[in-house]
């Protein structure tokens, strides 16, 4: 099980939190978990559906060997997951696997990203998988009309080149696959966009690509069990969403930073960001009053941006928390050899490591932190693989869940990005 050091929230004095206030939270977190059961959030119960889980494992070994690419249409809580799963747990630089296809997320409508994609796969092994719970996201659809009149100029079988995922009894996609026999994976109607990275939004590109979805699932499922608990020591959490919380809400501390010191996890830090702003940036508490709640979520990289935003964080406004995730282990050993033995200003590296090096440069930059009296806290995975990965998502879902019980707000629902999307439709319509 993951963990989270919360030692140097509690040692920053006044810019903090003491553990008695800390402590003072444990009295809401059973009406907190009486309320997601009586509102049925759905996030947390798909980890169980193992039916769902097999049968994309069936169509991924339907199409074993068929496609050199697959291609995802989609955008924000449809593509962002994707990508998180795909960096984090398969190779970095995009290995050549004669049995796993390469994985291309197209999560924009810029035409030179369509423009160039076309530049390097061949249509006819091709998969594109459409992913639009409504089936009328302006972005995802135009890429669908693009992609599927290239399929057809190209003569091939629209049933074996395009896969929808939308909802499971309404919509554009979910008709047209009913019309033409595409095949059509649902999204549970109780689980939003940005909370669906483990449903078949993120879990059927996974299988495509060789990721093992049962023990990222059974990792999910690990933590959801904490989610669940009743006992605050034990809800790691209810813990995390305390902390964020209290440090806005009683410290502005308006700025959460999350930085991960693996390259692996920085496409899961772009999925948070996401999960944080459209669930917490809320107008209206759930009573219709007007609140304006919101953390801002900032993406940072260790140890790339000690060199571009820790001097920020160091030294200029005290309104942030920084969010830490750690690996234990990496990568096997890798040492850095001891060149140039005669250059003293070189030598502190002698008899180290990179997997050394990257550890001792985030405790130091928690440490300085810490000394400037900025809050930070640290979650710690043992390595990067399927079960922890799936274990970050349930722990920041149901954080993030939780933090919507203690605003007040609906954390499940985004009516600012509604409206924009009204506004888009209504000048297409009037062009």
């Amino acid at each position: 099980m993951l963990s989270i050091d919360f030692s140097h929230i509690f040692d920053v004095g006044s810019h903090g939190m003491t553990k008695k206030q800390f402590a003072a939270y444990k009295k809401q977190l059973k009406p907190a978990l009486k309320s997601f059961e009586l509102r049925a959030q759905g996030f947390h119960t798909i980890v169980d559906d193992m039916a769902t889980a097999r049968e994309l494992m069936q169509y991924a070994k339907e199409v074993e060997g068929q496609f050199d690419d697959v291609v995802v249409l989609g955008i924000g809580g449809s593509s962002l997951g994707t990508l998180c799963l795909r960096d984090a747990l398969t190779h970095l630089y995009g290995k050549k696997d004669k049995k796993q296809p390469r994985l291309h997320v197209v999560d924009n409508i810029d035409p030179i990203m369509i423009q160039e994609l076309g530049d390097v796969i061949a249509l006819k092994k091709t998969l594109c998988i459409v992913i639009s719970k409504s089936g009328t996201t302006p972005e995802t659809m135009s890429q669908y009309f693009y992609y599927r009149q290239q399929f057809e100029k190209e003569k091939l079988d629209i049933k074996k080149h395009i896969v929808f995922i939308t909802d499971a009894e309404r919509g554009v996609l979910r008709e047209v696959a009913w019309e033409e026999g595409i095949r059509a994976f649902h999204i549970p109607h109780n689980v939003g966009g940005r909370f669906s990275v483990l449903t078949p939004v993120g879990l059927l590109p996974a299988a495509l690509i060789g990721i093992d979805i049962v023990a990222l699932l059974s990792g999910a499922k690990e933590m959801r069990d904490t989610f669940l608990s009743p006992v605050f020591t034990k809800n790691l959490p209810f813990q995390l969403a305390v902390t964020q919380h209290y440090l806005d809400t009683k410290r502005g501390k308006v700025i959460h930073v999350m930085m991960p010191y693996a390259q692996k996890l920085y496409r899961f830090a772009d999925w948070y960001r996401q999960l944080l702003a459209e669930s917490i940036g809320k107008k209206k508490n759930r009573k219709g009053k007007t609140v304006y709640t919101g953390i801002t979520p900032v993406n940072a990289l260790g140890v790339t941006d000690q060199h571009s935003q820790s001097q920020l964080y160091n030294e200029g406004p005290n309104d942030k928390l920084i969010m830490f995730i750690a690996v234990s282990q990496l990568a096997k050993q890798i040492r850095i050899p001891h060149l140039h033995p005669k250059k003293e200003a070189v030598a502190y590296m002698k008899g180290t490591s990179f997997n050394e090096l990257i550890d001792i440069e985030r405790l130091a930059t928690a440490m300085a932190f810490t000394k400037n009296k900025r809050p930070n806290l640290t979650i710690t995975i043992p390595k990067i693989d399927e079960e922890y990965v799936g274990q970050l998502f349930m722990l920041f879902e149901s954080a993030t869940a939780f933090l919507g019980e203690l605003y007040g707000i609906d954390a499940f629902n985004q009516p600012g990005v509604e409206l924009s999307k009204k506004i888009t439709k209504e000048m297409l319509a009037k062009k």
